[in-house]
């Protein structure tokens, strides 16, 4: 099959709105482009309904190598809805390819998830669980998916919950996200018993942040929380501060609840 590069905006740039295309950036003269090379093919072959190859030789298409900063060959450029969103340069064993591909080809529910992330930054949860219990149900391995309905499952449906997250590790790449929620949970176990805190006079404030997070009034958890700190800031093993982060964390930087409260936050740590 013929992967060379006819038309770039046509075959790279348009195409990559409906499909994934991995660009691979190559010279006759490249000893490593034709290791490379065939390994690509075989893979395209293989995966031709979620991802497409296209080669660019870069002798004949100098202009097109010089606006993408090809400075070394073999480079393999990943472009999805007109713009590189991964890559890697120089020859690599099939096995570290198939390992790339799955972490950088976006899934086949990206633009769903995508949308579902955009419903929880607005707080719309009936639409977002809708959406990723149907991305879940068709691609149950899809850790992006079972993160963002573990969190929009979090506060109707926690043990739910903490079922989605299990297996994944709170180093990924949706790591703050899964430890925010594995916090929250276990500090929900001292509203439980509230005996297994220890006496102290933060302890109702403490009480009141904890329950301020269960019914998603992270302005009350947060002023509770940073109050806690001002007085006693290593009650319960520094437990106001991880909760202040794991808020902060759930919510994202740019929320203006975490940008409102970052400030009170840091002035009370160092007081």
């Amino acid at each position: 099959m013929n992967y060379e590069m006819n038309d770039f905006n046509i075959d790279v740039i348009e195409q990559s709105y409906s499909i994934p295309v991995l660009v691979d950036f190559w010279a006759e003269w490249c000893g490593p482009c034709k290791a490379l090379s065939p390994i690509l093919e075989r893979l395209a072959e293989q995966n031709k309904d979620n991802w497409k190859l296209v080669k660019v030789d870069t002798d004949n298409n100098q202009d097109i190598a010089q606006s993408y900063g090809i400075r070394g060959i073999p480079n393999v450029k990943l472009f999805s809805n007109g713009s590189v969103i991964n890559e890697f340069t120089g020859a690599m064993p099939e096995n570290m390819i198939k390992d790339w591909l799955k972490k950088a080809i976006p899934g086949k529910n990206q633009k769903l998830i995508d949308r579902a992330a955009e419903l929880l930054v607005q707080n719309n949860l009936t639409e977002a669980k809708r959406i990723l219990e149907s991305v879940y149900t068709s691609e149950p391995g899809n850790e992006q998916a079972r993160v963002l309905l573990a969190k929009a499952l979090f506060f109707s449906d926690p043990e739910r919950s903490m079922e989605l997250l299990k297996g994944i590790d709170e180093f990924s790449e949706f790591g703050e996200t899964v430890g925010s929620l594995m916090t929250f949970h276990k500090m929900f176990d001292y509203l439980k018993d509230k005996n297994s805190l220890p006496d102290d006079h933060v302890k109702d404030l403490y009480l009141k942040g904890i329950t301020g997070i269960k019914e998603n009034n992270f302005d009350s958890a947060l002023e509770n929380f940073i109050e806690v700190i001002r007085i006693n800031r290593y009650y319960d093993d520094d437990g106001a501060r991880k909760a202040c982060i794991a808020v902060f964390k759930y919510l994202g930087e740019e929320n203006e609840t975490t940008i409102r409260y970052r400030r009170d936050f840091s002035s009370a740590l160092y007081v």
